[in-house]
């Protein structure tokens, strides 16, 4: 290896000195040096041929001072050496020696006399008492000198400054520093081999060079080949709980429990206590981040509204400025008053609601409800174990779950519009009892013997509907319903957010990319009117009505009314007036966060009505598509049930659901009051659960003697159970008309039941479940789900398996 340069150096600035050339020992140092330097191994990284030459010189004075100062103390002289290298700013003992430094300095600076590179500084600190590192600030990327100077190193007791350095990882008291990507390159048409700094361990005191190799000129150090910068998207996959990351190609972040509902969609970012965009957000260097949160559901929602419903996170840097600590401080006060408030607590609207209790026969023996074809009930539950929420039981509305399902009904044989079916048999969740069902099924009509339909689409555009579950959600569930339409069908369409107004007037749905393109054209934003949009979608419908037609409005919502008429009362006196114009009513519920199913259930309950709740796109095909007849086509209205028992066998009876749903007896004969419809090919079914005559049951009410009513019950109805009566109206009538049919009594084993009896038991078991019923023995989640896959039965479509899962996801979040 060629050292004269470095010779002739040192020996010029030697002859200054009147000490002898070299000191004793001179010659054995600088043997082991050039030992060193002439000695190649392959190494990961590539270290400057100039290096170890800075470093022998430096090495040479150290030792040249010693020999010189010759103090007492060796280690004393030592220390002033390394800290004459330190500082340039100290005094040097001899003016020799600071001779021969300023040569060797100035000889080597023509080697780098072309433009240096910028450099930053990384302050590595640590905790005087712990010795941890408690702060560290990342470099930002320099661009690369063709020949690079030797990285700088100064330090101190408790403090170390690295410059050119940009990954740290810390191990105990050891810092390892690695150069930036590219920082190291080779002088290819010099054909010169450039050694790199493979490892620099900074310590307490000193430096040492742990490996180093040499490269042939073809080689290039990448950043593929030193550690490379990590960002803070991978920082925080499987380290931040709840946090999920996409694939390497998008980076999408997404909190758990929301991804199904909004895929796509970033959660909120919160830095430091102020709003971020999530570009702001990824470009977070990880070695700043000094906590991350998560926030999501009513936590999130509660503090931010509809712009949270994704969720939150709430990422905290080491270096605060006092106005950030001051918002940091502010946040946690509002978070932790949302723990206080309640876990579950958010925006969305449920009305309280309690259980049917049970009922004395003797002084009871009747019971009248309102049948009701909603399934909103299960979709929105559903939604809630999905994403890892805490069910809201008032949102569960056991007979709406029990008929999100369809049962194996057969058609009607005369005249009338649906066929009755019942089966008892024992309750699942109390052994004791038993359980009647009765169902009805619809008459199918063929779709092309339906008569023409006349729909306006009411649809929110306000500012709560801007979220991917909402407007974009919507207009994806009203193509599918287009794609059921036939010429002959019109669709209008009206909007309304701080004011309503009609896009569309009532159009072919043979035009169906006009139609399209009116709702591609739709956007969110102010506040919400509904009250409004309600009178005019009416009033378009009414202008444009059919005569013995399908004449419906189709209202699309979160529900989330503000403005004019808003209250729940003052939209059911507005709906009541509007179902006198024999104009139908369908409502669609969509979005989170701030949802309100109690304002979309008063609108379908008072207004001749049905009402379904959209998550997805299965659920969009589900009801528009798959079940678009029973839907939208009412074959009876103000269907109305009442349930006569025999106290003879029946001690007392409650009815499972049906809550909102529930009639006075005297109203069952009443035409002028109003009951649910009935749809094309619709299956409808009610649960009673039953304490036979001859049980002694925890859940029995207290009797009261009766001096005046005959408590006896009359023996000659031989084994009836019970008569049921139905009413109902057809769709362009307004004289109700009456059928009715005889339940015997039986005494069976579940396992005897019919695979619809153990379906339908096994949900609206779960359902009591979910609302904490304070009227079932039996709460066990693997007995329900062992239920429900006896009752499997063929399910085609799927959705009794879904149901199944769906028990299997709430038991493993219990």
């Amino acid at each position: 290896m060629e050292n004269n340069h470095i010779d002739q150096q040192f020996n010029e600035a030697s002859k200054l000195s009147e000490e002898p050339t070299v000191f004793p020992g001179f010659e054995k140092v600088w043997g082991k040096i050039e030992e060193k330097l002439d000695h190649k191994e392959e190494k990961k990284r590539m270290v400057p041929i100039w290096f170890p030459y800075g470093v022998a010189a430096s090495l040479v004075i150290g030792l040249g001072a010693l020999y010189f100062l010759n103090t007492k103390d060796a280690s004393e002289s030592v220390q002033q050496s390394m800290a004459d290298i330190r500082t340039s700013k100290e005094s040097v003992v001899s003016t020799n020696i600071a001779q021969i430094d300023s040569i060797t300095k100035m000889n080597i600076q023509k080697d780098k006399n072309n433009a240096e590179p910028a450099v930053e500084k990384i302050a590595v600190h640590t905790d005087p008492v712990s010795g941890q590192p408690f702060d560290v600030a990342m470099p930002l990327p320099v661009p690369a000198p063709p020949i690079p100077s030797i990285p700088k190193i100064q330090v101190s007791a408790n403090e170390y400054y690295v410059q050119n350095a940009k990954n740290i990882e810390v191990s105990d008291r050891r810092k390892e520093v690695y150069p930036p990507d590219g920082y190291y390159t080779q002088n290819k048409n010099a054909g010169e081999s450039t050694q790199s700094i493979g490892e620099v361990v900074v310590t307490a005191m000193g430096v040492k060079r742990s490996k180093a190799s040499t490269a042939s000129a073809s080689s290039v150090i990448t950043s593929n080949s030193i550690a490379p910068q990590t960002s803070v998207v991978s920082t925080l996959q499987g380290r931040v709980a709840g946090i999920q990351i996409g694939s390497s190609t998008n980076n999408q972040v997404t909190i758990r429990g929301v991804a199904s509902v909004a895929p796509g969609k970033d959660p909120l970012y919160i830095v430091n206590g102020k709003i971020a965009g999530a570009d702001d957000f990824k470009a977070l260097e990880p070695s700043k981040i000094e906590n991350v949160a998560i926030l999501k559901d009513a936590a999130a929602t509660a503090l931010y509204g509809s712009k949270a419903a994704n969720g939150i996170i709430v990422v905290t840097t080491k270096k605060l400025s006092r106005r950030e600590r001051k918002r940091i401080e502010k946040l946690q006060e509002e978070i932790n008053k949302q723990k206080q408030i309640s876990p579950v607590a958010n925006d969305e609207s449920y009305d309280a609601f309690i259980e049917n209790p049970f009922e004395l026969t003797q002084s009871q023996p009747l019971s009248t409800f309102s049948i009701d074809v909603d399934n909103a009930s299960y979709s929105n539950v559903r939604k809630m174990i999905n994403n890892g929420e805490a069910v809201n039981k008032n949102a569960v509305r056991v007979e709406e779950m029990i008929n999100y399902f369809t049962y194996d009904y057969p058609q009607p044989k005369n005249a009338d519009p649906f066929s009755i079916n019942t089966e008892y048999n024992k309750a699942p969740w109390n052994p004791d009892h038993q359980l009647l069902k009765i169902g009805l099924q619809g008459k199918n009509i063929p779709m092309d013997r339906l008569p023409a339909s006349n729909l306006v689409f009411l649809i929110d555009v306000s500012g709560s509907m801007d979220e991917q579950n909402k407007l974009p959600l919507l207009k994806s569930s009203f193509k599918v319903l287009l794609n059921q339409l036939r010429p002959k069908d019109k669709v209008g369409i009206v909007v309304y957010a701080g004011s309503a107004g009609m896009v569309l007037p009532p159009t072919s749905a043979g035009e169906k990319d006009k139609i399209v393109q009116a709702l591609d054209r739709l956007q969110a934003g102010g506040s919400t009117a509904g009250g409004e949009g309600i009178e005019l979608a009416y009033k378009l419908a009414q202008e444009n009505f059919v005569k013995d037609g399908n004449n419906r409005v189709i209202i699309a919502t979160d529900g989330d009314f503000n403005v004019g008429e808003s209250s729940t009362s003052d939209l059911q006196t507005l709906i009541e007036g509007k179902r006198k114009s024999g104009v139908f009513l369908t409502c669609l519920g969509f979005g989170m966060g701030n949802y309100k199913d109690n304002t979309l259930e008063t609108l379908a309950d008072k207004g001749n009505g049905n009402y379904a709740y959209i998550d997805n796109m299965q659920e969009a095909n589900k009801f528009l598509g798959r079940e678009f007849a029973g839907s939208m086509y009412a074959i009876a209205k103000d269907v109305k049930i009442q349930i006569e028992f025999n106290p003879e066998f029946v001690k007392s009876y409650r009815l499972i659901g049906y809550e909102n749903r529930k009639l006075r007896n005297e109203d069952f004969v009443n035409d002028k009051i109003d009951a649910g419809e009935l749809g094309s090919g619709h299956t409808v079914t009610a649960l009673y659960e039953i304490i036979p005559a001859n049980i002694t049951s925890d859940y029995l009410p207290k009797e009261n003697g009766l001096k005046y009513t005959q408590t006896i019950s009359s023996k000659k109805f031989g084994e009836e159970l019970a008569t049921i009566k139905f009413r109902y109206k057809k769709p362009d009538e307004e004289k109700s008309q009456e059928i009715s049919q005889v339940v015997k009594n039986s005494n069976r084993n579940i396992s005897s039941a019919s695979p619809d009896f153990k379906f339908a038991s096994s949900v609206a078991w779960f359902g009591l479940v979910l609302r904490d019923s304070k009227l079932i023995k039996v709460k066990d989640l693997h007995a329900i789900e062992s239920l429900a896959k006896e009752g499997k039965s063929k399910d085609e479509e799927g959705y009794r398996s879904e149901f199944i899962r769906l028990i299997e996801s709430y038991k493993t979040s219990k």
